[in-house]
């Protein structure tokens, strides 16, 4: 890259302690005006003293705003925490610095001046109701300095030569993790190097299962009782360390990084809601791989309105019989057994009467993949996330043994399945980050490789301008994800900001993608490059896990309680 684009970034590069004391007021009056959207939303959407449904949805621009804006809030919190600890540490060094100062020249333009909830949808602050003398704020000098000098073409510029100069390290710039967890990252980063991306795509292009022996060594590397306590024969390790091991298999592929995600959501519902015996029985099933869980909670006409339901359980003797319909499955045929969600009380029609199973079925096979009496289901085709494959299950009289109700009480279903979101979420988001952090590597390695009209497509600044904001919002839902995963660890409630790791962490991985190809010019349309995977398996992040449109519901309303 041209000497003269560092020599003008240098002039106008921020003194550390003057860029971390501006990051900080800009943190302290970013809340401010969090603050009064948060009123502002509150008087559209209350009635009487109470936040009402009708009104959240006839004032839903505003209400999902707020859900953006405090997310947004929330991350360039993390983001100070992060360069104020490292900088603490001794790590603080240029890379670090440009991250931050670009994060946050963005991130506050965005504020004020628009910040895109789609494609399609800019949220303006004056949508949620604020007046031009609330965004006055926006004109403090830290701000204005920030929004102004933070993000600028030669700070970019220079953040991708860095990265090129120091393309042996594992992530742009310095996580923040202890060192047990960076260890835990390069272990899983070389695995993820040696098995999975050398034959992830062909994995994609086939159509196919990850294969067995996959499993069985993720096994081995205790990745399915990573979070199990020890005295059921897990690991016994954090949240923290699931966030890693999540992002890290996914770098290497979706599929890959997801498999955990079905047992750590079964395995919380054991341990949240199991009777003794249960825990004792599956969750050292679970951590050994001796089994596989899916979970079948989702119905075709309910999606996100899992209190909606229809699915119904009847008491057949000591055992239920379950008779319903379930769509979008994951690894459904291979499995060993289903957290499933039926309603136990005919006469509710709300989340009040449903009730979670344990049900175990047999393992099928491609000629035969549902081979139990009273379980149909049939393949569902999807453009990406296909190492697992989806399924459409039919249930009719399938029986399921009474001992396997969750709890060994009716009616603790939803609520039951409300204790896992946390931990889901988080892993959601990790596998988001890992994902984008996958189109980040291979974008950099094809425009460094690519020459046109004589220099690599990386000298070209809109290229480095992909690549540089790339790095640098990976950096900012890392950060949240982490966070949200600390939170956990110490047993303090999470939901809000495992729903904004996930919200942020979604579009990341999307807009890592989409222009990562983009680079990739007409190369990246190819099935036959990873970039174009990728995409497709990018895109279900911001669907699954709860929707975009309805995470920023749930901020909200969190936010208004």
């Amino acid at each position: 890259m041209a000497h003269d684009g560092q020599s003008h970034f240098l002039e106008r590069s921020f003194l550390i302690e003057d860029l971390l004391a501006k990051t900080a007021r800009s943190v302290e009056l970013a809340n401010q005006v969090l603050d009064s959207a948060l009123s502002t939303v509150y008087t559209l959407v209350s009635r009487e003293g109470r936040v009402s449904s009708e009104l959240i949805d006839e004032n839903q621009t505003a209400a999902h705003g707020l859900g953006w804006l405090a997310t947004y809030v929330e991350a360039l919190k993390q983001m100070q925490q992060w360069a104020e600890k490292i900088e603490a540490e001794g790590r603080f060094g240029e890379t670090e610095q440009l991250i931050l100062q670009i994060a946050f020249g963005e991130y506050l333009s965005q504020l004020y001046g628009g910040l895109p909830m789609s494609q399609t949808e800019i949220l303006r602050l004056s949508d949620i109701g604020l007046t031009q003398d609330e965004m006055h704020l926006f004109m403090d000098p830290a701000l204005s300095d920030l929004m102004t000098n933070g993000n600028t073409q030669a700070s970019r510029m220079r953040l991708v030569e860095l990265i090129q100069e120091n393309d042996a390290e594992v992530i742009v710039g310095f996580s923040g993790l202890d060192e047990e967890l960076e260890m835990i990252r390069e272990q899983f980063r070389r695995y993820s190097i040696e098995r999975i991306e050398p034959i992830a795509h062909e994995w994609h292009l086939k159509d196919e299962l990850i294969p067995m022996e996959i499993i069985e060594e993720l096994a081995e590397l205790g990745v399915f009782g990573l979070t199990i306590p020890e005295e059921y024969e897990g690991l016994g390790m954090s949240k923290a360390s699931m966030a890693v091991v999540s992002e890290e298999l996914s770098r290497g592929y979706i599929g890959v990084g997801s498999l955990g995600t079905r047992s750590e959501i079964a395995a919380e519902l054991i341990l949240c809601g199991g009777t003794d015996e249960q825990k004792s029985n599956w969750l050292p099933k679970i951590a050994s791989a001796e089994i596989l869980p899916t979970a079948v909670f989702t119905e075709p006409n309910t999606g996100s309105d899992l209190g909606s339901l229809r699915t119904r359980a009847v008491k057949d003797g000591p055992n239920y019989r379950i008779t319903g319909n379930k769509t979008w499955i994951t690894h459904a045929s291979r499995t060993h057994v289903m957290t499933l969600l039926a309603r136990t009380n005919p006469d509710t029609v709300d989340h009040r009467g449903l009730s979670m199973f344990l049900a175990e079925k047999s393992p099928g096979t491609d000629e035969l993949p549902f081979p139990d009496e009273g379980i149909t289901g049939g393949e569902i085709e999807v453009l990406g996330y296909r190492g697992m494959k989806e399924y459409e299950l039919g249930f009719d009289s399938f029986q399921v043994k009474g001992e396997n109700l969750l709890g060994g009480e009716e009616g603790k279903g939803f609520k039951q399945l409300m204790q896992t979101f946390e931990s889901a979420r988080i892993q959601t988001a990790a596998r988001a980050v890992g994902v984008a952090q996958s189109a980040l590597d291979v974008s950099m390695q094809y425009a460094r490789d690519r020459k046109q009209f004589g220099k690599s497509l990386v000298e070209f600044p809109r290229v480095a301008n992909k690549i540089a904001m790339m790095a640098v919002e990976i950096m900012v839902a890392r950060q949240l994800t982490y966070f949200s995963a600390y939170e956990k660890d110490n047993d303090r409630r999470c939901d809000l900001e495992a729903g904004m790791a996930k919200l942020l962490g979604a579009r990341v991985a999307w807009s890592a993608a989409d222009n990562g190809l983009q680079i990739h010019g007409g190369n990246g349309f190819a099935l036959e490059y990873k970039i174009s995977r990728i995409l497709c398996d990018a895109r279900i992040l911001n669907i699954f896990e709860g929707a975009a449109e309805i995470q920023a519901q749930v901020i909200a309303r969190r936010l208004l309680q």
